[in-house]
C-alpha cells in the first residue's frame, strides 16, 4: 500500500467525506483530519424513506429510485472536488434487502461518481460503535450502544474502540410504523403490537446481552435523538428512561394521530415514524432491564470517517481481518507472503497497460494471495472452491459485500479450469477482476513447488488478450515441473480468449 504523508502538527489533510445510504435517510459529512482527529466543516441529511419504495417482493419502486437519485445528485456536485479514495458510500438494511439493485447501484455510482458499498450488519454496527466511541470521552468503562435505524436496530456491547459483541436485528423506525402505524392511528392496540413484536425479535439474544452486562447504555441516530429531545422539553431530563419512555407513550396516544405531533425536539420529517422508533426503544429497555440511556451525535457516517482515516493511517481493520482469517484456518503465511509479493510484482509491470492502477485493485489482489489457499483447513479436494464459500459468508469486519466478493472470485479461480457460466460467475462480466485472477494464477503457477528460495524477477507484459511471461532461463530450466505446470495453465486460459506465451529472459 502507498505510504500516505505524513503530516505535521495542526496540517490539514486532505478532506474526507463519508454518505449512509439509510432506510429513513441519505446522510453526508465532509471532514479533515487535523492531527489524526476528525473535523467536521459540512453535514447534509435528507430524508428519502427508501424503506417506504421497498415493496413486498423486496423490489424497490421507481418513484423511490427517482427520489433518492435526485437526492444523490445533489450529494455529487458537493463531492466533486474529493479524491475517489477519499471517499465512502455505504447502504444499509433496505439495500441489503432489495433485490436487483445493481441497476440501482449502476445508476448511484453515475450521479455520484463514487461507488455504492452494500454493507452487512454486523459491519453496520461495528462502525456505529466506532463512529459512538470516537464521539465520547474514553473511561474505559464498558458500553451498550443501541443504534434505531429505518429498517434494522443494532446493539454493540464493547469496550473503549473494540466492539465484543454484535447484532443486527431486522426492526427499524420506519418498518415498524409501516407495519403498525400505517394509516397514520396511534392507538393503545397499536403501540402494545408493536412493542411485543419487538419484544419478539429481541428475545434470541436477551439472555446473551443481560449475562455480558455493562457499564452505561448510549443511544446513537435520529430516533433516540428524537427521544432525549422531546423528553427534555417535558421533563427538563438528559437521559432516556423507563418512565420517560411511559410518559412520550401516554402523550402520543393522547394525540392520536402521527400527522398531529407537535413535539418540540421531534423534527416534522421524522414524526410518522416516531411511534415506531419509540415503539421499538420501549421493548429494548424492557427486554434488557436498561434504566438508563445516554444519547450522543456519534453514528454511523462518523464510524466510517474513523474507518477511512484508519485506512490511510495504516490501521486499516481490513488487513487485520485478513491476517486472522490466515491464523485461524491455519494458513502456511510463509507460502501466502511469496505469493503475494509475486502476484504484486507482476501486477506493478502490467497496471497501466491493464488499467489496474488503483489502490482497490492492488488490495484485492494481495488479500486474495494471502487467503488462497484457506479453504484447505476444511479439505484439500475442491479447496478453491471451499475458499471461495468461506470468503463469500464469513463475517469480515471492515469489508463490504463487494469487498468480500472480489477475493473469493479470485479464490474460487486461481487454478484449474475457470468457470465459464458467467450467470452464476459474475466476476466473468468484469475485465478488472479477471485480469487480478489471471495474475494471482500465475504466482501461485511459479510458486506451486513451495520453495522457500527467493524468487527470481519476473518479467511480464501484457495487451488485451494476451500475456508474455518471461522467468529467467536457467531458473526455469531447473524446474521441469514448472514448465508444465506453465503449459497447463496456457490452455486453461486459452479456453477464455486469452494468450499466454512463455518467453525466458
Amino acid at each position: 500500500m502507498a505510504e500516505a504523508p505524513s503530516l505535521a502538527s495542526g496540517q490539514r489533510s486532505q478532506p474526507l467525506a463519508a454518505l449512509d445510504l439509510g432506510s429513513n435517510s441519505f446522510h453526508m459529512i465532509v471532514a479533515q483530519a487535523v492531527d489524526g482527529r476528525i473535523q467536521v466543516v459540512d453535514r447534509i441529511k435528507e430524508m428519502v424513506r427508501l424503506a417506504d419504495g421497498l415493496n413486498e417482493k423486496g423490489e424497490l419502486n421507481p418513484d423511490a429510485i427517482e427520489c433518492a437519485l435526485a437526492c444523490l445528485e445533489r450529494f455529487g456536485q458537493r463531492l466533486k472536488p474529493l479524491h475517489r479514495d477519499n471517499v465512502r458510500v455505504v447502504g444499509t438494511n433496505t439495500l441489503r434487502r432489495a433485490r436487483r439493485h445493481r441497476k440501482f447501484l449502476e445508476q448511484a455510482q453515475a450521479v455520484l461518481g463514487h461507488p455504492v458499498e452494500i454493507i452487512s450488519g454486523g459491519e453496520e454496527a461495528r462502525l456505529i460503535y466506532l463512529g459512538v466511541s470516537h464521539a465520547l470521552e474514553d473511561n474505559h468503562d464498558r458500553r451498550l450502544v443501541i443504534d434505531i435505524g429505518g429498517g434494522s436496530t443494532e446493539l454493540i456491547l464493547g469496550r473503549r474502540f473494540e466492539p465484543e459483541l454484535m447484532e443486527s436485528l431486522h426492526m427499524g423506525c420506519v418498518s415498524w410504523s409501516r407495519q403498525f402505524f400505517d394509516d397514520g392511528a396511534i392507538t393503545a392496540e397499536a403501540f402494545k403490537a408493536a412493542t411485543a413484536q419487538a419484544s419478539v425479535e429481541l428475545e434470541p439474544i436477551e439472555r446473551r446481552y443481560r449475562s455480558a452486562g455493562w457499564d452505561t447504555v448510549i443511544g446513537a441516530s435520529g430516533t433516540i435523538l428524537s427521544v432525549q429531545s422531546a423528553l427534555r422539553e417535558l421533563t427538563g431530563t438528559e437521559t432516556v428512561t423507563p418512565a420517560g419512555i411511559n410518559r412520550l407513550r401516554k402523550t402520543i396516544l393522547k394525540i392520536g394521530n402521527v400527522h398531529d405531533i407537535e413535539l418540540t425536539g421531534v423534527a416534522q420529517e421524522r414524526r410518522d415514524v416516531f411511534p415506531g422508533g419509540l415503539a421499538v426503544l420501549a421493548a429494548i429497555l424492557d427486554a434488557l432491564g436498561i434504566d438508563e440511556l445516554y444519547a450522543t451525535n456519534g453514528a454511523l457516517r462518523e464510524g466510517l470517517l474513523q474507518d477511512l482515516l484508519g485506512r490511510r493511517q495504516y490501521e486499516d481493520t481490513r488487513e487485520i481481518t485478513v491476517h486472522g482469517l490466515t491464523t485461524r484456518f491455519h494458513i502456511d503465511t510463509s507460502h501466502a507472503r511469496r505469493v503475494r509479493e509475486t502476484a504484486l510484482s507482476l501486477l506493478a509491470q502490467v497496471a497501466e497497460v491493464w488499467d489496474l492502477q488503483g489502490s482497490s485493485d492492488r488490495l484485492t489482489l494481495a488479500w486474495a494471495a494471502d487467503l488462497h489457499e484457506i479453504g484447505m483447513d476444511i479439505s484439500h479436494s475442491q479447496y478453491h472452491k471451499h475458499g471461495e464459500y468461506l470468503l463469500a459468508n464469513l463475517e469480515m469486519s471492515g469489508f463490504s459485500r463487494s469487498e468480500q466478493t472480489r477475493p473469493a472470485a479470485c479464490v474460487r479461480s486461481h487454478r484449474r479450469k475457470l468457470p465459464a457460466n458467467a450467470e452464476l460467475f459474475p466476476a466473468l462480466k468484469d475485465e478488472r477482476l479477471m485480469r487480478l485472477i489471471l495474475l494471482l494464477r500465475l504466482a501461485v503457477v511459479l510458486h506451486r513447488g513451495r520453495s522457500p528460495a527467493p524468487m527470481p524477477h519476473v518479467k511480464m507484459h501484457a495487451k488485451t488478450h494476451q500475456m508474455i511471461l518471461g522467468p529467467p532461463k536457467e531458473w526455469l530450466d531447473e524446474r521441469p515441473l514448472t514448465q508444465l505446470d506453465l503449459k497447463d495453465e496456457a490452455g486453461y486460459l486459452q479456453a477464455i480468449g486469452m494468450a499466454l506465451k512463455i518467453r525466458p529472459d
